[in-house]
Parts: C-alpha cells; structure tokens; sequence
C-alpha cells in the first residue's frame, strides 16, 4: 500500500466513523509538520493560507491552480496524516475538473471539495459573494466523481449560498450536491448554534464539515459540542496563518526596538531542536551512507 493508499483510506476511516476529526489548515510545509507533531488529525491545503503564505495577498482568488497543487503537493509530502484539499470552483470547465480532481488525487490528497461560488470567488466569511446556479456544481460533482481513480478519495460539496440567501437555500443546495454524488457536505458561514443544528438535521446521516474562523461569521465552538451537534470534521483554516503574522509582527518589533532577539528567545524553538525536527540528523545519515569513501568500502565488499 502507497503512502498515498493510505492516507486516503485513513480520511476515509475516519470520516465515516463516530470521531470529530480536528483539520488544521496549515500556510505551509513547516506548519503542517507542526501541526501533525502537536496532534492534529488531518491537514487542510486552503486557499486562505496559501495566498497569504505565497501572495501576502487577500483570499481573492488569486491563487491559481498551479499555485494550489503545489503547495498542497509540498504538504502531502511533509506529513504522514491525511491531506485534503480546497479546490475553489475546479478552476474552469467540466474538463478543468476533471483535471483538477486528477491532479490531487496523484500528489496523494485524500480529497477535495468544491464550490458553488462565482469567480473569482473569495473567503466564506467575506462580504459581497455571489454564487453559480444550483445545476453548475451538480455537474461538476458528477465529473469529479467521474475522474476520480479511487473510492477513497472523497468529494465535499461547499455552497455559499447561507451569505446569499438563507440558510433554506443552502440546505436545498446542498441536497442536490449530495444527490449528484457529494460524499460529505460543507455548508459555509453558519449564524449561529441554531443553524448548526438545523444543518445536521437535515443531513443526519451525513458527514458535515463545521469552519471556525477566528472573527467569522460562525460563533467560535468547541470540538465536542460540534460533535454533538453532528459534525464528522472542523476545520480551523485561520488560526496558523494569524498566530504566525501576530508572532513575526512581535518579534520584528523586538528586533528593530532593541537591536536584538536576545529578549524573545524564550519564545523561540531552540537551533538544535528546530535541525532536529525537520530531520537534520537523518539527512546527515543518508548524506555519510551514500559519502563516496563508504561506497567504495560498500563495492569493495562486493567484489570480494
């Protein structure tokens, strides 16, 4: 079994049984390896992050497909627990989907979701959105179940419309999503506990994806009180990105009105635990095993 068999069965495991899984959307690489070594259960590669770990700029869409597959294949790579994906709208047409659900299912991501938003679309907890007619993502969700190699990698529909219209219509979208083959069902931008539980009561046997955005629209909630509402997965897709922001805003400060570091070290992983954690002693190791002096040696034992 591939990595990437794995990961994907083990999101799936997961997704389908009585546990909240914990999703942490990580700006990077390095946040991910964090994250999976504090305990997170499941990484997210999302869009907010990545334009404002790549672009420093707003969640736009301006962070194209490119942009997002790679770092979402950067993450894949760094971690061991599974990767799902954010995959905006698909990026284009029906054939753009298709593609798109390719492309993440061999970097190894243990699946995507997509969304009825109109590009260029922007943060489910920003103003002024605009979403596609219901039939747009019902189709796109019949190619992606289509293109996909494997069972286990799931779809996620996600619709907007809550922010559009009302909460109704984003339950009768999101129907019609897992009609036309959703595995799992993210309804974005909740008011209210009230409408948390409303949306498990329509989808009850459903898997449930809850956003907690620090300053959204959706009150802050515990991860057992999500689960008792009904929800399998919470994401917290902000919460890396500011902590890093507000602790690089500190530090540069202290820097710049002291001349020196020296008074946050505190605050600071340490030289030798940082080269430790992300695998200095192993690189050394294959670096001394493959060394041209030990090969020799390694030959030498060969021939004889």
């Amino acid at each position: 079994m591939t990595k990437a068999d794995l990961m994907r069965q083990t999101f799936k495991n997961m997704v389908f049984s009585d546990q909240i899984i914990r999703m942490l959307v990580a700006p990077d690489a390095l946040g991910a390896k964090v994250a999976q070594h504090a305990g997170a259960d499941a990484i997210f590669a999302a869009g907010y992050a990545t334009s404002a770990a790549n672009l420093a700029m707003p969640d736009r869409g301006l962070a194209d497909f490119g942009e997002m597959l790679e770092k979402c294949r950067q993450i894949v790579n760094a971690t061991t627990v599974p990767v799902f994906a954010d995959a905006d709208t698909g990026y284009g047409d029906l054939a753009n989907v298709r593609r798109t659900v390719q492309s993440y299912e061999q970097i190894g991501a243990a699946g995507l979701f997509l969304e009825d938003q109109t590009w260029p679309k922007r943060c489910g907890h920003m103003d002024n959105k605009s979403v596609e007619p219901t039939e747009v993502l019902e189709a796109k969700i019949r190619t992606a179940k289509a293109a996909r190699n494997h069972d286990d990698f799931l779809i996620m529909s996600r619709t907007d419309a809550r922010a559009v219209y009302d909460l109704d219509e984003a339950i009768a979208r999101s129907k019609r999503y897992q009609a036309a083959g959703a595995d799992m069902v993210f309804i974005e931008a909740p008011r209210n506990l009230d409408e948390l539980t409303k949306i498990h009561e329509a989808f009850p046997d459903t898997p449930l994806m809850a956003n907690m955005i620090e300053g959204g629209k959706t009150p802050l909630t515990d991860t057992e009180k999500l689960r008792d509402l009904g929800f399998r997965i919470v994401v917290y897709p902000t919460a890396m990105t500011y902590a890093r922001a507000f602790t690089d805003e500190q530090l540069v400060e202290t820097l710049i009105q002291t001349g020196s570091t020296k008074s946050y070290e505190d605050r600071m992983i340490t030289f030798d635990k940082f080269n430790r954690f992300v695998g200095l002693d192993q690189v050394n190791a294959r670096e001394a095993q493959y060394d041209a002096k030990n090969m020799q040696a390694e030959l030498a034992t060969l021939k004889s």
